[in-house]
C-alpha cells in the first residue's frame, strides 16, 4: 500500500541528483546535493539552473509540481489507469501528494530520472501477448473489470496521452507500444505507422517504428539505450507551456530550442518536423509531443514521434505558426526568416518533405 511521503530522493544513473519535499500549500521545493552540482548538469536549465539552494515550483500549470519531475508523472491513459487501481483498492486518488505519485513512478518512469523510495513492482515485462493487452484495454475504457488492473498499472509505466499503451522489452529492446482509443479508426495503429515511414523519408529523424501483429503501432524508446537512460525533457516541462490548451507557438518553441541546444541544426530539425505537421494535417501537436534529450553533455531535440493526422482544437494547431492555427507554407517560410533560418535552406527543407510525402 502506498505510504505518504515527506520527502523524495531523485536519482540518475546511481548518483543523487536531489531532494523534493511539499510545502503546506502542496507545492513542491527542490534542492541539488552537492556532489551533484561538483560533476553534474541541470536537469531543466531554465527553472532549475545548477546551483546551491531552494528551488519553489510555482503552482501553475503542473499544480504546484517542477517541469522536469512532471515529465516523470503518468498522464491520459497512465493515470487513468492508476486511478482506477487506487480506488479498487480502497484509496481515494485525491489523497495522494505529487511525492506518493512519482514515489509509485519509481524507477519505472520515462527518462533517466528515478524516484526513492520505490512504492511499486518495477520489473519489466516482456510479454508479447498484444491481442490480450488489447482486449484488456478495452474493458478499461468500457468501464468494466479489468482482469489484471495491477499488471496493466505496471506495465504502462508513467506513459502520458489518450491513447492506450504499453511499455515493453522484446529481445533486448524496449519498445512503446500503441492501442486504439475509443474514438480512433480500426485502423489507426497501420496509419501511424505509414506516416512513421514517411516521416522518415522527409528527413525527420525517427526512432525505429513497427506494426505488431498487423495493427499494433510500436516505436523503440529512445530514452533507453540498452541498460543506460538518456535523461528526457518535455518542451511542456521545460516552458512551463500546459499541454492541455493551446500554449506554444512554433516560433518560441524554435528559439528556445536554440538556447538549449546552442545549435541551429536542432532548430532546423525542429522547422523540418513543424512543416511534416502542417501537410500532413497534425493538428495535436501540443507541448508534451515536443522532447529534447540530454546526451553527451549537451542537449539536443528528440526523434520525431506521433505523427500522424488529428483533429487538434476546433480544427487548428495546437501549437501555432506565428499565431496562426491554419498556417500555410508561406506561413511556415516567414517563421524560418523570424528564428533565422535561410529562406534558401527553409525552401529546401520544404521541397523536401514534399518530395517525401509525394506531394511535388
Amino acid at each position: 500500500m502506498i505510504k505518504k511521503l515527506k520527502h523524495l530522493e531523485v536519482f540518475f544513473e546511481n548518483r543523487l541528483v536531489g531532494k523534493l519535499a511539499l510545502l503546506p500549500d502542496n507545492r513542491c521545493v527542490f534542492e541539488y546535493g552537492a556532489e551533484w552540482i561538483e560533476s553534474g548538469f541541470s536537469i531543466s536549465p531554465f527553472y532549475l539552473p545548477l546551483q546551491a539552494g531552494v528551488f519553489t515550483a510555482k503552482k501553475d500549470p503542473f499544480d504546484g509540481n517542477f517541469g522536469v519531475f512532471n515529465d516523470s508523472l503518468p498522464d491520459g491513459w497512465g493515470k487513468l489507469l492508476m486511478d482506477r487501481w487506487l480506488m479498487e483498492n480502497g484509496i481515494n486518488p485525491a489523497d495522494l501528494t505529487i511525492l506518493d505519485r512519482m514515489s509509485f513512478v519509481g524507477n519505472n518512469g520515462m527518462g533517466a530520472l528515478i524516484y526513492k523510495p520505490i512504492q511499486n513492482d518495477q520489473s519489466a515485462f516482456t510479454n508479447s501477448n498484444f491481442g490480450y493487452y488489447a482486449k484488456e484495454v478495452e474493458k478499461i475504457l468500457q468501464n468494466e473489470p479489468s482482469s489484471d488492473l495491477s499488471e496493466l498499472v505496471k506495465i504502462a509505466g508513467s506513459s502520458g496521452g489518450a491513447r492506450p499503451k504499453i511499455l515493453i522489452q522484446l529481445d533486448g529492446i524496449d519498445w512503446l507500444v500503441k492501442f486504439r482509443a475509443s474514438n480512433d479508426p480500426a485502423d489507426v495503429g497501420w496509419i501511424e505507422h505509414q506516416h512513421s515511414l514517411q516521416a522518415g523519408k522527409c528527413g525527420i529523424e525517427m526512432p525505429e517504428t513497427r506494426l505488431f501483429d498487423g495493427k499494433y503501432f510500436g516505436v523503440q524508446r529512445f530514452d533507453r539505450n540498452g541498460e543506460k537512460r538518456i535523461h528526457i525533457h518535455s518542451a511542456s516541462g521545460l516552458l512551463y507551456a500546459s499541454h492541455r490548451l493551446p500554449s506554444l507557438d512554433y516560433s518560441e518553441l524554435a528559439k528556445a530550442t536554440l538556447v538549449l541546444t546552442r545549435n541551429m541544426g536542432e532548430v532546423e530539425k525542429l522547422f523540418r518536423q513543424m512543416v511534416f505537421n502542417v501537410l500532413i494535417g497534425n493538428k495535436d501537436d501540443h507541448s508534451k509531443n515536443f522532447s529534447f534529450l540530454y546526451q553527451n553533455d549537451k542537449w539536443q531535440l528528440s526523434p520525431a514521434y506521433d505523427l500522424l493526422p488529428s483533429d487538434g482544437f476546433n480544427s487548428n494547431h495546437t501549437t501555432t505558426v506565428l499565431g496562426k492555427g491554419k498556417p500555410t507554407i508561406d506561413g511556415c517560410r516567414k517563421l524560418a526568416c523570424e528564428v533565422s533560418i535561410p529562406d534558401r535552406k527553409a525552401k529546401m527543407i520544404i521541397d523536401e518533405v514534399l518530395e517525401g510525402l509525394g506531394k511535388e
